[in-house]
């Protein structure tokens, strides 16, 4: 008399787990799925070639810079499939795969594409979205300045002011990005003094362009009835700064921290123009903070994707 009852229950059972295998395709073609090409795809797809390029690449003379493009863009690729992967959207004609390349020269012009695909997406695409593109496209412009033959790629456009009011949204993570600044160009001045001459054209571009940003900032969120937060009266490095090599760490830290600051801005606004000015200043941190990682000894030279958390 027992067996019956635990029959019918093991047969509905397994109905209703087949049921609900069904359910997952049916689902993504119900109300509100997207079935128009996934744009992060030809993104993903230039990722994972341009990292098994690299990776055939890395020996000789370039072994050290291609493999580190090579990590980079797969960390690109990895993250790109994950965020692919989660919408399932249809996957657009896949492309002709480029031509291997002869030497890491032949992945200038890949890499430059890559940054510009990705910085064109970031205006128009929700923000998880915007800001995982945004890093990939800092990511690029970084790796531009890794070795001559993959750069030096094209600098982040000046700051520009913008009368736009704020969106509420944004007013915090502006006032981060903020004291970010503040805190950049306390440290260029702070390194002034231990590093040699031939750093001096860096280190004052530098600083003049984090000035222009901090202005900026300090006018936008003003003008959206906001207080700027001011500067503290000084900022205590994670290491002291004795020589050029320390020096060079905590420059390299401090762009690392604005560029975490801007992505923030990308990843709470909807606004396109405040998505802009925010994509290039993470752009120009993630390029400018390149060089002092190297001549800080830091590996890898270029961060793969700047702004995000390691």
């Amino acid at each position: 008399m027992t067996g019956r009852p635990t029959d019918l229950t093991r047969r509905a059972a397994l109905r209703a787990g087949a049921l609900a295998v069904l359910a997952v395709p049916l689902a993504a073609c119900g109300p509100g799925y997207d079935e128009s090409p996934d744009p992060l795809q030809p993104l993903l797809a230039a990722a994972e070639a341009d990292a098994a390029a690299a990776r055939a690449l890395a020996k000789g003379d370039d072994a050290d810079a291609a493999g580190q493009l090579a990590d980079a863009r797969a960390a690109h690729a990895a993250a790109l499939k994950s965020e692919v992967d989660r919408l399932n959207r249809p996957k657009p004609p896949a492309s002709p795969t480029p031509p291997a390349p002869a030497g890491l020269g032949d992945l200038k012009e890949r890499l430059a594409t890559a940054r510009k695909q990705a910085e064109d997406l970031v205006g128009g695409l929700p923000r998880y979205r915007a800001g995982l593109v945004a890093a990939v496209a800092a990511g690029c412009g970084a790796l531009q300045r890794t070795a001559p033959a993959l750069g030096p790629g094209e600098d982040a456009p000046a700051p520009a002011g913008t009368t736009a009011a704020v969106p509420a949204e944004a007013v915090d993570p502006l006032q981060t990005a903020l004291a970010a600044e503040h805190a950049a160009v306390w440290v260029y001045g702070l390194v002034s003094a231990f590093l040699p001459g031939d750093f001096g054209d860096a280190e004052k571009a530098g600083a003049a362009e984090h000035a222009v940003r901090r202005d900026l900032l300090q006018t936008m969120l003003s003008a959206s009835g906001a207080t700027p937060v001011a500067p503290e009266a000084a900022y205590v490095p994670k290491k002291p700064v004795t020589d050029a090599k320390s020096a060079s760490l905590v420059v390299a830290t401090a762009e690392a921290d604005c560029a975490s600051a801007w992505l923030a801005v990308v990843n709470h606004t909807d606004d396109g123009a405040l998505r802009t000015t925010a994509l290039h200043a993470l752009v120009a941190a993630s390029r400018r903070g390149t060089p002092w990682r190297s001549e800080a000894g830091e590996k890898p030279v270029a961060i793969a994707m700047p702004g995000q958390a390691s």
